[in-house]
């Protein structure tokens, strides 16, 4: 009773904090109520599969740099309509997490925040744990639906829109828009030169370069609180064989942005003590000795972060948008036997899909790749927020409609066409020049062969009407016509648009290639300007936000979905699923033009209860004889120079436990802590693009271990660091987590 007490007094107390907010932007005459929120939602970083491959072999054994959700809030200065914008450092939403984010919400606030005005968006990174999504296909090969990654997803959502909620201040919003360039490059080049030569003549190049970004600004200091940018390229920087747990390319340009704006907002004078004197600091190095393991607090690790989130840090967020046919991998694809190009319509060498790659910028190295086309991207985030000039203005609106996407009449040309329900083709099964897929099949298979049939009709034989409606696709999986043990695929898709002003952001469920995403963004365009009486022009600016609320794979142009390439084939629902897409959209703008509700449809299902879970949690962890967690096992390899120099890799290993047991978050496993004085300081943890820590088990005693390594920084001050890692375990499944941490030897960077 106590406890229903208290949140209702916590929720008066918001509810004055923000009507006092409101009261004060109407009085100093603030455009907008805006706010920003960010938590950590890494997840389990050992023994997960990981969402986007599709991989088997590729289960997490680490963490490159953590994964957050990052959200803005903005509100009429009045009691007026609002939104939520959640952008996720993970391969895509999911509609149960939906469900359940829109759920806890309503028990905070009430009907403030409701699926018809909250958009989840996923970043696509293909290096994210998996097993959150409730359709069975998704869950294949996480073995099946994993509580800890959705139990840290919805909750890091769930805090980063309070986060954002709490901080809502009067306040402007301006945006700005620009080519990126060279960080994208179309991997179905073939089936975009179906799309009619007149239509491709209106765009100068067969991928999306623009970026569009908003700088939400303070009103009473004057200082910017966060930027949110749309641009389109794949999360498959970070190839199918990384194990590490990685934001790829949007989730580094959003920490590189991050920490420019706090690094370029500081005063000039630094709290780091630089000694360039060597020799003292290689005498004081080898002094100190490796710590050994000893206890810590469950939020001891919490104090030693370097960024605190005390939900005063700026937020930079690098939004999905159709990115269906765009590869981060800019030099091409090439044969792995002979280095040459791979074939132009297959994608494939010699007939075979899993010769052909494509490569990073950086190649053969996937983490420069990955650094690269985030930075190349961040670069022109800083352009466009430095020049950012035109102010939004005018209405907050937002629609928002379920449809059943497997049985959508639509009218073409005078006829009435179909969608279908939910299947996928051979070109699927192909995979891409990022990641290919299954011996035996090729981008643009048209035919299956006898053994592959046999299997299918095993699972599912596709019906007469999917077969005909599916046409040209063949049907490799009928997964909207299978349902046991719960549905496979997904028929109800949520469509949302949100308006902030001369801005008009289109959430779709799934990956637009290119064509597709223009085609959609111009038809909203005209819709909207023929019905809302001057309210929308030319000026007006239409984005999408891709794989957002939910996750329905591809959607591809009817000219693309015959040539049945990957995406193509991935195009769940038909030929006719992108006019679908562009009638349902039009409706939607219709009635946000003219100010008219929409009927919201039909509710997805919530399989919540019904999903299976193979995957084998960690049953008890204990060290080897006579030794304690955090104890090293290797220590720093000391360089033959007596210091290590910018560029080099020093690393330590300790004894250590299965992650799982607790994800620390908002805290780190691992920590480079500088010596000043007589105090060590943080300097990098693991939410740094520097700085490694990897997971495996000991060969011998199947004892965890964890590796932390460092790249130093070029602009690394010289002087005395060392290595810290901290971690949990359990010495029975159900005994209480118990703490440790431990530190390497020193060690000199000169």
């Amino acid at each position: 009773m106590m406890k229903e007490k208290s949140h209702d007094i916590q929720s008066l107390v918001v509810a004055f904090c923000v009507g006092l907010a409101l009261l004060i932007g109407d009085v100093n005459g603030g455009e907008y109520l805006i706010g920003v929120g960010s938590y950590d939602m890494t997840g389990p970083a050992a023994g997960v599969n990981m969402m986007g491959y599709a991989n088997l072999d590729q289960n997490t054994a680490g963490i490159h740099f953590r994964l957050r959700a990052r959200t803005f809030i903005v509100a009429e200065s009045s009691q007026g309509a609002r939104f939520a914008f959640v952008n996720l450092d993970a391969g895509m939403a999911s509609q149960l997490v939906t469900i359940k984010v829109v759920e806890r919400l309503k028990s905070r606030f009430g009907n403030l925040y409701t699926e018809e005005n909250i958009a989840i968006s996923g970043i696509h990174t293909h290096a994210g744990p998996g097993g959150y999504l409730q359709y069975l296909i998704y869950s294949i090969t996480s073995l099946g639906f994993v509580h800890q990654s959705f139990d840290a997803i919805v909750t890091a959502i769930e805090q980063s829109i309070v986060q954002a909620h709490n901080s809502l201040k009067p306040g402007s919003i301006f945006i700005n828009q620009g080519d990126v360039e060279n960080a994208g490059i179309n991997r179905s080049p073939s089936a975009y030169l179906l799309n009619p030569p007149e239509e491709r003549a209106q765009y100068s190049a067969n991928v999306d370069k623009e970026m569009t970004l908003l700088k939400f600004v303070d009103g009473a200091s004057e200082k910017s609180i966060g930027a949110f940018s749309w641009y389109a390229t794949h999360g498959t920087s970070m190839s199918k064989e990384n194990k590490l747990i990685s934001g790829d390319n949007k989730g580094a340009a959003a920490r590189f942005f991050e920490d420019w704006f706090t690094s370029s907002t500081k005063s000039s004078s630094s709290n780091v003590i630089t000694n360039s004197c060597t020799s003292s600091n290689n005498e004081k190095a080898e002094k100190i000795k490796a710590t050994g393991g000893s206890r810590c607090g469950k939020t001891t690790s919490q104090g030693s972060k370097v960024r605190k989130n005390d939900g005063s840090l700026f937020v930079g967020a690098f939004c999905q948008s159709n990115v269906g046919d765009v590869t981060p991998n800019v030099l091409g694809a090439f044969c792995t036997d002979s280095g040459k190009p791979c074939d132009f319509n297959h994608s494939s060498c010699h007939g075979s899909d899993l010769l052909c790659l494509g490569r990073g910028p950086g190649y053969p190295d996937e983490i420069l790749s990955t650094k690269i086309i985030g930075e190349r991207q961040f670069q022109k985030a800083v352009d466009l927020f430095k020049s950012a000039s035109e102010k939004l203005s005018g209405k907050i609106d937002y629609r928002h409609v379920y449809v059943n996407f497997t049985d959508i009449e639509v009218e073409l040309n005078g006829n009435k066409v179909k969608t279908c329900p939910a299947g996928l083709g051979p070109g699927f099964a192909a995979g891409t020049t990022d990641g290919p897929g299954v011996f035996g099949f090729q981008q643009g298979d048209t035919e299956i062969n006898k053994l592959w049939k046999k299997l299918r009709d095993v699972l599912k034989k596709p019906s007469q009407y999917q077969e005909d409606c599916q046409k040209p696709k063949a049907i490799l999986l009928s997964s909207g016509e299978m349902f046991e043990p719960y549905a496979w695929a997904p028929a109800i898709l949520p469509i949302q648009m949100l308006r902030l002003g001369k801005l008009v952001v289109l959430s779709v469920p799934g990956e637009f290639t290119t064509m597709a995403g223009r085609r959609l963004r111009e038809a909203v365009k005209e819709t909207l300007i023929i019905n809302g009486n001057g309210e929308f022009d030319d000026g007006t600016h239409i984005v999408i936000a891709g794989l957002t609320n939910t996750y329905s794979q591809y959607i591809a142009t009817f000219e693309e979905y015959k040539h049945q390439r990957y995406e193509a084939a991935s195009t769940l629902y038909g030929p006719h699923t992108l006019s679908a897409y562009i009638q349902e959209f039009n409706i939607l703008a219709k009635s946000m033009a003219k100010g008219e509700k929409v009927t919201n449809g039909p509710s997805p299902p919530d399989l919540y209860s019904v999903q299976l879970s193979l995957s084998i949690n960690p049953i008890g962890d204990s060290p080897p004889p006579n030794i304690k967690f955090g104890d090293i096992k290797q220590d720093i390899t000391q360089p033959k120079s007596g210091s290590f120099e910018k560029g080099d890799r020093p690393s330590a290993t300790f004894w250590s436990a299965d992650p799982r047991y607790d994800l620390l978050t908002e805290g780190t496993y691992a920590v480079v802590e500088m010596l000043q004085g007589e105090r060590w300081i943080p300097v990098y943890d693991d939410d740094d693009f520097c700085l490694y820590y990897k997971w495996k088990l000991d060969n011998t005693t199947w004892n965890s271990l964890a590796t932390i390594e460092w790249e130093v920084p070029k602009d690394t001050s010289s002087g005395v660091y060392r290595l810290r890692h901290f971690g949990s375990s359990k010495k029975t499944k159900d005994a209480p987590n118990e703490y440790f941490t431990g530190a390497s030897s020193a060690f000199t960077v000169s």
